[in-house]
């Protein structure tokens, strides 16, 4: 083989997932179109699965530093324009004093890491500059996809130059992170299926220095990431990470009417240049499949959504990372075949369940934008009572798309091969995040000392986490994975609050920090346990004991 994983697109899944498998010795090629990562705004917002993610890379300070000052409210307002007086301001802490919340918490109920504003063309050449110092890892930006072939043992995937000659890689797997438009996924001939082209609008980004010094303008609103103009247009300003550049989307007729559109939203006079300009479509979109034999897709290429709730991007890190590791032990021989065949079933049910968070957000976006009618803006008792009845309505609906902390954290695989199972289970909420440590989650964090979360105390491998002194079979279970020739280690960690807070006495947790089984004893067969978790095939005799 000429390397051991192809992947398509070097957006940000694409290069996340380059970097993981890096960091595990997995040879992998990642190919871009692109001659070099562009300058255009997409994702804006790493939420804090992302970010807890990141740190588990040794990514996060990196992305931190990178990012939005952390001193910046994220503060989200409802205007008429930005001269005047806000309609309604919804107040989020900034990352310094999001961390301080998490840091303070005494409990599972905080994340180990708060979100961080930062745009896709500030991450992009981040995780390139990663991607290329590591060994294993070969970057070919400039280069095309063309097509592939496929058998039982290798993907054969056409590859073309920019001076436009062709050649072939061969590897053992293929990935898609192509987006949206996936080729990958158009020649597996894999079909989108939901509610397409809801709603078009253009997109622009402009360089405007002094914006963010000289807030507020006049009446109108402070310092904040997201200001929502009240009109017939859908606008929606929205400030980037170095403070200097701006997106502003709407509904307007050309491409020349987002000068004029950005000039009326900002109601003042102010020097700025319009970088870009570009159309783009709402979409909830699901695939029917989330790949075929050798070759997998990721990110975009199987799920759209629309940015409320800001799902994107961040849902296909946690594809990227929930495939890296099932490639990883399928690469390094110890996983069995439901391993990787588990990749579709767990991520599509997550893809699935953020369509629907990003559904209920901006419907509840649609319903208080359907407060404006003509008159809105008169200086008229009738024009008062309109932007009362809108601020009101937006109040309460507007608030659907900046808390989806639930989403965020607490979505669960369910009736996953890979996952002892255990009847029940939490309910799926989108803004409520309920710190249960169930099979299927991820291990929900608490702090063990200043700075040092539990999971930081879980390596790349499948870890008995013992709240207890209770022994009995935990040799057996260690002696199991050693068998099967997975990485297995004890973590000890004796303590009556940390039983308390998690409710059982042992957790098997995975490599990507998911809940594989849990209880207060093993099961009485524990080579049973490791081969299941590990993806073999194991009888089913009913629901298992907890």
């Amino acid at each position: 083989m000429d390397t051991q994983v192809t992947i398509i697109g070097a957006g940000p899944v694409g290069l996340t997932l380059a970097v993981d498998l890096g960091l595990q010795g997995i040879k992998c090629t990642l190919v871009e179109k692109k001659p070099e990562p562009e300058f255009l705004p997409k994702m804006e917002r790493c939420n804090a699965r992302t970010m807890e993610i990141f740190r588990r890379m040794g990514l996060a300070e990196k992305i931190r530093t990178a990012g939005l000052d952390s001193s910046v409210p994220m503060d989200v307002f409802v205007v008429t324009k930005m001269t005047e007086k806000p309609l309604l301001h919804l107040e989020y802490p900034s990352v310094d004093e999001a961390r301080k919340i998490c840091e303070a918490s005494e409990g599972t109920s905080e994340p180990a890491e708060p979100y961080q504003l930062i745009s896709q063309y500030t991450v992009e050449p981040l995780l390139k500059s990663v991607a290329e110092k590591l060994p294993s890892v070969t970057l070919s930006y400039g280069t095309e996809f063309v097509d592939f072939k496929q058998d039982a043992r290798s993907v054969v995937t056409t590859l073309r130059r920019a001076d436009g000659s062709t050649y072939e890689l061969s590897s053992d797997y293929m990935v898609g992170c192509d987006g949206g438009a996936s080729i990958v996924r158009k020649t597996l001939d894999i079909r989108l299926r939901g509610e397409g082209n809801l709603l078009r609008l253009r997109q622009a980004l402009y360089r405007c220095d002094d914006l963010f010094s000289r807030l507020p303008l006049g009446d109108g609103p402070g310092h904040g990431r997201h200001y929502h103009v009240a009109d017939d247009q859908a606008s929606f300003l929205i400030m980037q990470d170095s403070t200097k550049h701006w997106t502003l989307h709407a509904v307007v007729e050309s491409d020349e009417a987002m000068a004029s559109q950005f000039e009326k939203v900002v109601g003042a006079d102010i020097d700025y240049e319009m970088l870009y300009v570009g159309e783009w479509k709402q979409n909830l979109l699901l695939a029917d499949r989330y790949g075929h034999g050798r070759v997998l897709l990721a990110g975009d290429a199987v799920h759209l959504v629309i940015p409320t709730g800001g799902l994107g991007m961040n849902t296909g890190v946690g594809d990227a990372i929930d495939l890296s590791w099932k490639l990883a032990a399928t690469l390094h021989g110890w996983a069995g075949p439901n391993l990787l065949r588990s990749y579709e079933i767990e991520r599509r049910q997550i893809g699935d369940r953020n369509i629907g968070a990003s559904r209920y957000a901006s419907q509840g976006r649609r319903k208080w934008r359907a407060q404006w009618q003509p008159g809105f803006n008169d200086n008229t008792p009738e024009g008062a009572a309109l932007r009362e009845n809108l601020a009101r309505v937006a109040d309460v609906e507007q608030r659907k798309t900046n808390e989806m902390i639930g989403a965020e954290l607490g979505y669960r695989y369910v009736d996953s091969p890979v996952i002892w199972d255990e009847p029940g289970g939490p309910e799926h909420l989108f803004r409520t995040y309920d710190p249960t440590a169930w099979t299927g989650v991820r291990m929900p964090h608490v702090w063990l000392e200043p700075g040092r979360s539990i999971n930081d105390s879980l390596e790349r491998c499948y870890s008995l986490v013992r709240f207890s002194g209770n022994t009995e079979g935990v040799s057996d279970l260690a002696t199991a994975f050693k068998k099967i020739g997975a990485p297995f280690r004890m973590v000890d960690l004796p303590s009556p609050k940390l039983r308390e807070l998690y409710g059982r006495d042992m957790f098997l947790v995975r490599p990507d920090l998911h809940i594989a089984w849990r209880g207060n004893d093993l099961p009485n067969d524990p080579m049973a346990l490791a081969l299941l978790t590990t993806g073999y095939p194991v009888e089913r005799m009913g629901r298992h004991h907890l």
